[in-house]
């Protein structure tokens, strides 16, 4: 994907398309080390770029 073509997800978003994972899931998984890369902005709020969730998922995919 063309990185000016790329989105921000919010951490809603990604929750969604993951069926409805619970925040806490993500943040355990984060400490894990094992969700998608994300990033803090400034006020705090979690964002993942759409093509590191891609990637993540595929991954996730060749691994199964």
């Amino acid at each position: 994907m063309d990185a000016r073509h790329d989105e921000l997800m919010t951490l809603r978003q990604v929750l969604d398309e993951l069926g409805g994972v619970s925040r806490q899931t993500f943040y355990r998984w984060r400490e894990l080390g094992y969700g998608p890369a994300a990033f803090k902005l400034p006020n705090g709020e979690l964002r993942v770029w759409r093509s590191h969730f891609n990637t993540w998922l595929r991954q996730l995919e060749e691994a199964a």
